[in-house]
């Protein structure tokens, strides 16, 4: 299915949004800390499941296409929550770290792109498999 740039841009930006928001939304609550960061990751992960089964069920993108996709949009989230950081560092006025958090701008989307690319190729291989194996069964 040929998409336009326009609505691949506006897919990774709505998913990329819903990968930063619990990071910044869920960050914000004083108590209850550890469940408030569980939350944070179940809500990411719900996210990034969607994104794979939007690629692979209603763009139709072959593995390595929906992989890249979902991988280009984890790594806009960490720039989001990079750029999330770096500010808060600014208005909490914290100048101990301020050159690792100019690197995390860089370092936060390729560590995070790899392995979700990694882990979107496989699911959808693995989805590819078992779809493919029983739609040819019947």
């Amino acid at each position: 299915m040929m998409q336009t740039y326009a609505s691949i841009v506006g897919t990774y930006g709505r998913f990329s949004r819903y990968r930063v928001s619990p990071g910044i939304v869920f960050a914000v609550p004083a108590i209850h800390v550890q469940a408030w960061r569980l939350g944070a990751w179940v809500v990411s992960a719900i996210g990034y499941a969607a994104h794979i089964a939007y690629e692979r069920f209603r763009l139709q993108n072959s593995s390595g296409s929906a992989a890249l996709h979902v991988a280009l949009a984890v790594a806009l989230g960490a720039f989001g929550l990079a750029v999330g950081a770096n500010i808060h560092s600014l208005s909490a006025g914290s100048t101990q770290h301020r050159h690792l958090l100019l690197l995390s701008l860089g370092i936060w989307p390729v560590i995070t792109a790899l392995p979700a690319f990694l882990v979107a190729f496989g699911t959808n291989m693995v989805l590819a498999r078992v779809l493919g194996s029983v739609e040819g069964s019947s």
